[in-house]
């Protein structure tokens, strides 16, 4: 098989009622996410890049890389990380959630036709020939970098020696073992945090949302830069009592969250109407009563896309679409108004 690895993070399983007849299949417990998928012989997890071969697990898309561009570092969307900057962006396929509205579908739900297969040192070599470019390192995007898992620690690690940085747009579903092995090595995130209910997470994604949390917390709480993205889908977790109660919960982690509220448009397997914008801009309203930063996605709108110092209220960086200007901020990241601390890393 194509670039198969052995996987990091599984143990044999052994079911306590286990039937003679099953003695023999060698089940195997991946502990990569909160799934814990238990995969038996042949089979592969919820994943579907994560396989049992014979009592031993293998990532099938080590290497496998489906897309790869250069980009803006605010299409992850990142707003307060290296602002105006590019990153090189490098995505696979396969995804451990189902989300029945993703853009991405035919990479994270499918595996696709054409893929190239492109070796850490190979990858990191190509984001350094970008220095020139104003690349500041490598974004695993596209689809969930973390069942990529492998390659994206070696990468990342190599990356790091090569003074590059590491970015992940990921759905924050992993386990703690796993993200405090990789975590030394990332220096940004935008986690997807899908709801605040389970229902939808279930229903919808397939998962829960309180591990997504902890994802978010443990990553606040050693240094990672951490913004946030939420697609408000109408009738679905669009409510506004539940989004403030999110909104209350990340700024008990951090208040200087920075959290992207993004419109969906019909993709996939839904096609309801695209999310109304009068509905986006009384939550983003709502949304700065707890958090100091807050932005619109996918509306086009200077105003929800630009930054504001919160304690002066001046603009300091004005976004239409990719096209970031920096106005009113120093080189360590203050307001030239007032000299608050906005930006850590520019």
């Amino acid at each position: 098989m194509k670039n198969l690895k052995e996987a990091l993070f599984y143990e044999e399983y052994q079911e306590k009622y286990q039937s003679d007849e099953r003695a023999d299949e060698r089940l195997l417990r991946c502990k990569l996410c909160p799934h814990n998928c238990v995969i038996a012989n042949g089979k592969v997890g919820i994943c579907n890049v994560r396989k049992n071969v014979d009592g031993v697990l293998y990532s099938l898309n080590y290497g496998d890389v489906s897309s790869i561009a250069l980009d803006p570092v605010e299409k992850k969307p990142l707003f307060h990380f290296y602002p105006g900057k590019y990153i090189l962006s490098v995505g696979t396929w396969g995804c451990n959630f189902r989300c029945a509205f993703c853009q991405n579908w035919e990479i994270s739900q499918e595996k696709p036709y054409y893929t190239k297969s492109i070796s850490p040192n190979d990858l990191v070599d190509i984001a350094l020939s970008y220095l020139h470019q104003g690349n500041i390192g490598i974004a695993y995007t596209y689809n969930e970098p973390t069942i990529w898992y492998e390659y994206v620690y070696e990468s990342a690690r190599l990356a790091k020696e090569n003074g590059l940085k590491n970015v992940l747009v990921t759905n924050g579903y992993i386990n703690v073992e796993p993200l405090q092995t990789i975590a030394p090595f990332i220096d940004a995130m935008n986690i997807d945090l899908k709801a605040f209910n389970n229902d939808f997470y279930r229903k919808v994604c397939g998962g829960t949302y309180e591990p997504v949390l902890d994802t978010i917390r443990y990553c606040v709480e050693h240094d990672i830069h951490v913004e946030v993205t939420t697609l408000v889908v109408p009738g679905e977790n669009d409510s506004e009592e539940e989004l403030e109660s999110e909104f209350r919960t990340l700024s008990e982690i951090s208040s200087g969250i920075p959290l992207h509220l993004s419109r969906y448009h019909p993709a996939y397997k839904y096609t309801k109407s695209p999310t109304n914008t009068d509905k986006l801009e009384r939550l983003y309203e709502l949304g700065r009563k707890y958090l100091k930063y807050v932005y619109l996605g996918n509306v086009w709108d200077s105003k929800y896309e630009s930054t504001y110092c919160p304690n002066c209220h001046s603009a300091v960086i004005i976004r239409e679409g990719f096209k970031t200007e920096i106005v009113n901020l120093d080189e360590e990241g203050r307001c030239k108004v007032c000299n608050n601390q906005i930006l850590e890393r520019l």
